[in-house]
């Protein structure tokens, strides 16, 4: 099974960017643990990261019919990218949502996610831990059928 990865604007700094929030790991280290993770799990990864929604869309819409499922970070995008979210719902795959920080614990706009009714999961608050536990969420999901 094929899994595609998506992670939305700044998540390429992470490391740098606020830590108390986003945490330590790059973006590169957390990708090198969710590979350690899948072939374990017998899943293969597809990983992308864009600053830009529409390259985010065109990711999505050539890709999404050799996957059979999507784990996303949509960043920023979250809460008012709404042609992204279209482009995950024509997928008509299983979509997890996970964030780094409790986006439900943070500023007003910030609790707002324009994923989370299209998706069957949204993880949130337990920093890289989340893109793990995403993994074992969906392929388990692939594996009941």
């Amino acid at each position: 099974m094929k899994i595609l990865v998506i992670n939305g604007p700044n998540l390429n700094m992470l490391g740098v960017r606020d830590v108390a929030h986003y945490g330590a790991k790059t973006l590169r280290d957390i990708e090198v643990l969710m590979q350690e993770k899948s072939l374990a799990l017998g899943a293969i990864l597809e990983f992308f990261q864009s600053n830009h929604e529409g390259f985010i869309v065109d990711f999505i819409q050539e890709n999404y019919t050799l996957a059979s499922g999507i784990i996303i970070n949509p960043g920023a995008l979250t809460h008012y990218g709404l042609s992204m979210r279209d482009a995950l719902e024509d997928t008509k795959l299983p979509i997890v949502e996970v964030h780094l920080s409790d986006i439900h614990s943070r500023e007003e706009f910030r609790k707002i996610s324009v994923v989370e009714e299209i998706g069957l999961k949204q993880i949130s608050g337990i920093g890289w831990n989340g893109y793990i536990e995403s993994l074992e969420y969906l392929v388990e999901y692939l594996k009941k059928g």
